[in-house]
């Protein structure tokens, strides 16, 4: 039987150059994005942490951790969109089901 709606995590690594309304603006942007077809659990925030690696020539980056459940084709949009959003280093999208 297929799966309807898995629960997910998304790490977002944000550029830490961005303004604060700027990164507030990508925070809603994305969970805005999953509230169309399934509902946000929760958006933590990190705040900017030191990289284990320079990406881009910089060492710091600002971490968002979302938690959430969707569609199984939602998180394959997701990583669509961050791929495609100026601003987003790095990003990961996993299944906590196993």
């Amino acid at each position: 039987m297929a799966k309807i709606n898995g629960n997910y995590e998304a790490m977002y690594i944000l550029d830490p150059n961005l303004t604060e309304e700027a990164t507030a603006a990508l925070v809603e942007k994305f969970s805005n994005l999953v509230g169309n077809s399934g509902s946000v659990t929760e958006v933590d925030q990190w705040g900017k942490r030191r990289l284990a690696y320079p990406i881009n020539d910089l060492n710091e980056g600002y971490y968002v951790l979302m938690t959430f459940t969707a569609p199984a084709a939602l998180p394959a949009e997701l990583d669509r969109v961050f791929r495609i959003t100026d601003g987003v280093m790095r990003s990961m999208i996993i299944s906590k089901e196993q």
